[in-house]
């Protein structure tokens, strides 16, 4: 169960360009809107031209009609009829058999004629009855070439209105984008007022807004920052006065309570301790000292530091490590193992087990820490890193005092290595932590 850096465990979630989809909107708007104006000037194009295209029929058989047959044009894809007195005077292209009765209607009609769709005018003069058609997949061809042609412009137009909309889109959004990168490339803890400049009624104000936030964010910063630092500093001389007071003062007086306030002054002064360390772990100010460090070598020295308190207790500790460097600060790194060491050695009764390994797993460094102390639930791990908070309090059951900082502590150093704390069961039945360093800290 990780605690830490939950930005790089967590599942990063696909963020879409605002750009990208407002393009795409508008896009598919206009190619809709488009496509239907086509849809609908092609059927209406397709209207006028039969109409057109009748007229010239209806003109055909008027001229035809009044023109004897024999000076008629002689065109082999000429569909016509001419009756006179009820005889067949002249036939093109259409069966000679045909009845008169299907001239006896004047008007346009769309039928099949000697196996083939035609448009029909039949038209009367006197005795005279004449049919003149013309087919139709010849009168779609002519419609659609005309149309095709008047539309094709508009067509190839699309894909360069596409650009200029993207372009344009991309343009106004330009100030929205500028300000998203300069925030995404800003420091945590760099709160200088934005340089940036827009006349955008939707921009300015944000960068107006922000500024003052950024203003306000970093005076409450600066007093969260310096305040414990400063207050602990101020603290140390008191605490020291009162420890050389209090021991001047058992040498001349014994009395039951000295004891207790001896205790309770050494848990001022670790409690003070802390709130300096915690100030002094600052990330920003570690990461430009950084030098290859022996984890192993480093983790011994902090068991022999603390081997009095783990003799004291008859706890039985191992070690199970090898020989790996890592890029950092010996201050921090001692730092983070001392509190993890301390807590195990803290928690774990007498005549207990800790065991400590350093693994290398996937060119990860894993430093790793089990006791047989009580262990926490996931409750009490879920609050493990909020300063001042002690499983139990006070009454814990382990009767130890503790100022509630260390493991926020570990947190703030863990931070400046982009490292991950996890916690589990031990198989000692206590609890396990385990600090995973990132592979551009490990040393080859």
């Amino acid at each position: 169960m990780s605690l830490l850096n939950n930005g790089n465990t967590q599942e990063q979630k696909v963020r879409l360009s605002i750009s990208r989809r407002l393009t795409m909107i508008v896009l598919s708007g206009v190619i809709l809107t488009a496509f239907m104006a086509l849809m609908n000037g092609y059927q209406r194009s397709m209207d006028e031209a039969q109409k057109q295209l009748d007229i010239q029929l209806m003109s055909m058989a008027n001229v035809l009609i009044a023109t004897p047959v024999r000076h008629w044009p002689e065109q082999s894809d000429l569909f016509a009829q001419l009756w006179q007195q009820k005889s067949l005077v002249y036939s093109a292209n259409l069966l000679k058999n045909q009845s008169i009765s299907a001239l006896e209607s004047p008007g346009f009609k769309t039928q099949n004629i000697s196996g083939t769709r035609l448009r029909t005018c039949v038209l009367h003069a006197g005795d005279k009855r004449l049919m003149v058609a013309e087919p139709i997949h010849k009168r779609f061809m002519l419609s659609e070439s005309l149309i095709l042609s008047a539309m094709t412009p508009l067509v190839f137009a699309m894909p360069l209105l596409a650009i200029f909309i993207a372009w344009y889109i991309r343009k106004a959004l330009r100030p929205l984008t500028t300000l998203s990168n300069e925030l995404k490339e800003r420091q945590a803890n760099d709160f200088k007022k934005l340089e940036i400049v827009s006349e955008d009624a939707e921009v300015a104000p944000v960068i107006e807004r922000l500024n003052s936030l950024f203003a306000k964010v970093e005076k409450a910063y600066l007093r969260e920052r310096y305040f414990a630092s400063d207050a602990a500093h101020e603290l140390k001389t008191p605490i020291s006065s009162l420890k050389i007071n209090l021991h001047n003062l058992s040498d001349d007086i014994q009395h039951p309570s000295l004891p207790a306030i001896q205790q309770g002054i050494e848990q001022l002064n670790h409690i003070v301790e802390q709130m300096l360390t915690l100030a002094r772990t600052e990330p920003d100010r570690w990461r430009t000292n950084f030098q290859p460090i022996d984890v192993m070598a480093l983790s011994q020295n902090v068991v022999a530091q603390l081997y009095d308190r783990i003799e004291q207790k008859h706890i039985q500790i191992s070690l199970d490590a090898q020989q790996y460097w890592l890029k950092g600060c010996e201050f921090t790194l001692h730092t983070l193992f001392i509190n993890l060491l301390g807590n195990a050695v803290k928690y774990t009764p007498n005549e207990g087990n800790v065991r400590l390994s350093i693994t290398c797993v996937n060119g990860k460094i894993v430093w790793m820490i089990e006791d047989s102390g009580p262990g926490m639930d996931d409750t009490e791990i879920a609050r493990i890193f909020d300063r001042f908070y002690r499983v139990g309090g006070d009454k814990h059951p382990s009767g130890e005092k503790g100022a509630g900082l260390g493991m926020a502590i570990v947190q703030q150093i863990a931070e400046i290595y982009g490292a991950s704390v996890s916690f589990g069961r031990s198989q000692l039945g206590g609890l396990q932590v385990q600090v995973e360093f990132p592979k551009e800290h490990t040393c080859e």
